[in-house]
This record gives structure tokens, C-alpha cells and sequence, in this order.
């Protein structure tokens, strides 16, 4: 490894309090010590490990002003929201303050620099607390070390917000590493929701991104998560979510990937509390040589509790997934109800998806079960489109949103699912023009 990474440590530790020191010193120890995933880990079954490169990545420099400024135009997903704030290249571009109605409440809504300083003993309770236990321990040592960018929200007890709250992290530097992390406490009886946008500037900008999400949702707490991953294609991509759910917290996560050559999305799920309900969805794009590994821990420690995921994956020319999901039912965790599905649509013979769902149950009154399909398109429902009249690339395209359809009602914005919608399209529109 390069020691162009190791560099930031040492400022972003000048200014910060001990505890915050202690972690970051430890999680550069960790990134330095773990070795880098072979191909005889269990965690990085299928992938292609070998081609994993991370090195020559340098910490991203500041970025111009006026780059600055015209991302922050660009950030334009969702109009309707509670707060919004912009990074590029780990830089502050732009930041929404939230309603004075809303801080009067309490709520806290700020960048992870201030957060620090003006809430410490906040941070120090939350923040790179939760690590990955999927397999990528040295990246998330990583991100510790250097994380400066981000953002913090804080909703107390008995607050209730309709709008989201939207986070735009974007990449513009040649071979940039940024760590985004995002970081949820919601209270007792709360609602709150979250966008998180991942983009680059351009096609050509090359970037590593180790980008952390951390919610915790309190006692019926309601929470609404929606990731949207449209890096460019020379981009590599780790996100390592973590959802602590306690006593009938009700959290939904909506993910959405579409960009970067190699993606690893890492998804850790405990509920800790009787009654919670965690919903999980995610929709994967996957084109060329494009690569998205998928690991998912739904644990259930608490009896009475519901985890429900739902990923699907369309894949073109030579693009991989791998999916890899278990669930896990403690001892005493009796009326779980746990339940994993992947679906994959081959829209190419030379795409491939693999999937490893498990299920791991120490208790004897439960419902669980997991699946995962993989499909071809069906020829004669194409067929029957295209003897009323409807080209085949377009034929092609009904039947790939059909597929999504099901993920993109979950997320509830006309707007944001209209503009998905748009993503997912101009993605697929240049490929399938080739059917």
C-alpha cells in the first residue's frame, strides 16, 4: 500500500478530541495490519479479488470554487427537504441549515467536522463505533482514519419530520479518495428520512470511495434510508451500512446501485428489540465489466421481530454480481419472521450472478426462509411484444422496469422514483440499442 492514504491522519487528529484520536490511530493500525482479501476468504467468495486494486489513491485536494459551486447546482435529486448538504471531493460545497422550527425541537442536522465539535459527547457514543463484520474490516479501518466528511442527524425524542434530509457526496479529482459517512440517531417515537447521493463530476474522473452509514433507531423509532450509487465507471466503491433497530423500531433501506467498475455493498442489520420490522430493498444495474458484491447479516437477537429483503440485479454484457445474505436468529428470539429473496435478470448470456443465501436459526418457533432465482428474459412474453407492433429494445426495456418496478414503489417520492427512473434509463437505453 502506497503511503499517499496515510497521510491525513495526522491533521484531522490536531483538532479533535482524544476518543475521536484513539479511533482513528486504531483504525489506520487495522487497515495496516489486515491483509489485503484473497480469494480463499469466505467473506470474498466470487469476487474478483485479484483485480482489486486500491492503490495510488491520494487524499482528494480541495476543489475549486467554481466546481464547487456548479455541483452544488447539479445536486438537484429532491426538491422538497428538510436540509440538504453537498460535498465534493470530501470538501464542503454547500449546506442547508434546517428550519429554526426544527432546531427549537432539538434536532440536529450538521456536517460530521462541526457535529464534533459542537456535540462530542454525542459523536463519542455513535460515531466508528459500528465496524463491518462482512469482510472488509481494512477498508472500514481505513475510512476510520480518515473520515471527514458527512453528516450528522440527530432526532429527539417525540420529533416527527416529513421531508428528507439530503446528503450529496460527489467525486471531480483524478485517482480521489473520499470517505463519506452518514450517521442517523433517531429517538424514542420519532420519524425521520435520509437520501444519500453518491455521483461523479464526470466519466472520466478516476476515485476510490469508503463511505460508512450508521443509523440507529430507537424505540419506534421510524426511519426511511434511500441510497442512490451512480459513480462512473472508474470508480471503486466500498459502503458499509450498518441498522441497530431497537423495541419497535420500524426502519426501511432502499438502495439503488448503478455506477462504479467494482462496488461492495455491505449491509449489517441487528435488531435488538421486540417488535421491530427492518425492510431492506435494493435494485443493481450492472453493465460491460462491471462488478457488485453484496453481503447482508440480518440478525435477529430480540423475539418477535420481522427483516424482510428484497434485491434484484439486471445484468448486461459480461457484468457480475454476487449476493451473499444471512440470516442469523439468536437462542430466545422466538415468533421471528426473517425473510431473504435475490432475483437476477440475465440480459446477456455472458453475465453472471452468483448468490449464497443462509440461514443460521438457534431458535424453534420461527418463520424464515431465503431464496435466490436467476433468470434469462422470457422469450415468448418478448415475442408477443413484438407481434403487436413493439420494437424489440424497447420490448426489452418494459420488461427490465417491470422487473425494478416492485423496488422502485418502495420509495415513496414521485419525484426521486421519477428521476431514478431517468438514471436507470439513459444506463440502459445506450446499451440495449445494440439488441
Amino acid at each position: 500500500m502506497t503511503p499517499t492514504l496515510e497521510t491525513p491522519m495526522e491533521s484531522l487528529k490536531a483538532n479533535e478530541p482524544a476518543w475521536l484520536a484513539q479511533r482513528r490511530a486504531a483504525g489506520l493500525e487495522q487497515f495496516k495490519s489486515l491483509p489485503m482479501p484473497t480469494a480463499r476468504d469466505e467473506a470474498w467468495r466470487f469476487a474478483s479479488v485479484g483485480k482489486l486494486e486500491i492503490d495510488d489513491y491520494n487524499p482528494a485536494e480541495a476543489p475549486a470554487e467554481a466546481t464547487l459551486d456548479a455541483l452544488s447546482e447539479r445536486s438537484n435529486l429532491v426538491t422538497e427537504r428538510a436540509g440538504r448538504m453537498v460535498y465534493v471531493d470530501d470538501v464542503p460545497a454547500d449546506f442547508e441549515c434546517i428550519h429554526h422550527e426544527l432546531t427549537e425541537k432539538g434536532v440536529i442536522y450538521l456536517p460530521i467536522a462541526e457535529a464534533i465539535e459542537q456535540h462530542p459527547e454525542l459523536l463519542e457514543r455513535y460515531f466508528l463505533k459500528e465496524s463491518t463484520e462482512l469482510g472488509s474490516k481494512k477498508f472500514f479501518g481505513l475510512h476510520a482514519a480518515s473520515a471527514k466528511a458527512g453528516s450528522l442527524l440527530y432526532v429527539p425524542r417525540g420529533v416527527e419530520i416529513d421531508a428528507p434530509f439530503v446528503n450529496y457526496y460527489w467525486t471531480s479529482g483524478s485517482r480521489s479518495a473520499v470517505f463519506p459517512h452518514t450517521l442517523i440517531i433517531a429517538e424514542e417515537n420519532t420519524k425521520v428520512s435520509v437520501v444519500d447521493v453518491l455521483f461523479s463530476e464526470t466519466d472520466q474522473n478516476e476515485a476510490l470511495n469508503v463511505s460508512v452509514s450508521n443509523i440507529h433507531a430507537g424505540p419506534n423509532a421510524h426511519v426511511f434510508r434511500k441510497v442512490v450509487q451512480d459513480w462512473n465507471h472508474r470508480t471503486v466503491s466500498f459502503q458499509l451500512d450498518t441498522t441497530v433497530a431497537e423495541r419497535d423500531a420500524q426502519v426501511k433501506n432502499v438502495a439503488v446501485n448503478i455506477g462504479a467498475s467494482r462496488a461492495r455493498y455491505e449491509s449489517q442489520t441487528r435488531i435488538d428489540g421486540p417488535g421491530a420490522d427492518v425492510k431492506m430493498y435494493s435494485l443493481t444495474v450492472a453493465e460491460e465489466n462491471q462488478e457488485f458484491d453484496q453481503r447482508t447479516h440480518q440478525t435477529h437477537n430480540a423475539p418477535n421481530s420481522v427483516s424482510d429483503l428484497l434485491y434484484k440485479n439486471a445484468l448486461l454484457s459480461n457484468a457480475r454480481t454476487i449476493f451473499s445474505g444471512l440470516i442469523q436468529v439468536a437462542e430466545g428470539a422466538q415468533g421471528t419472521d426473517a425473510y431473504q429473496t435475490n432475483r437476477n435478470l440475465l440480459l446477456d448470456p455472458t453475465a453472471e450472478a452468483n448468490a449464497l443465501p443462509g440461514l443460521e436459526i438457534l431458535a424453534n418457533d420461527v418463520r424464515c426462509s431465503h431464496g435466490a432465482t436467476t433468470g434469462n428474459v422470457d422469450e415468448a412474453e418478448l415475442f408477443y411484444m413484438m407481434q403487436r407492433g413493439i420494437p424489440r429494445r424497447v420490448a426489452l426495456q418494459l420488461m427490465v422496469f417491470g422487473f425494478f418496478e416492485e423496488v422502485i414503489d418502495k420509495i415513496d417520492s414521485d419525484e426521486l422514483a421519477d428521476n431514478l427512473r431517468k438514471l436507470i434509463h439513459r444506463k440502459f437505453d445506450s446499451r440495449l440499442k445494440s439488441f
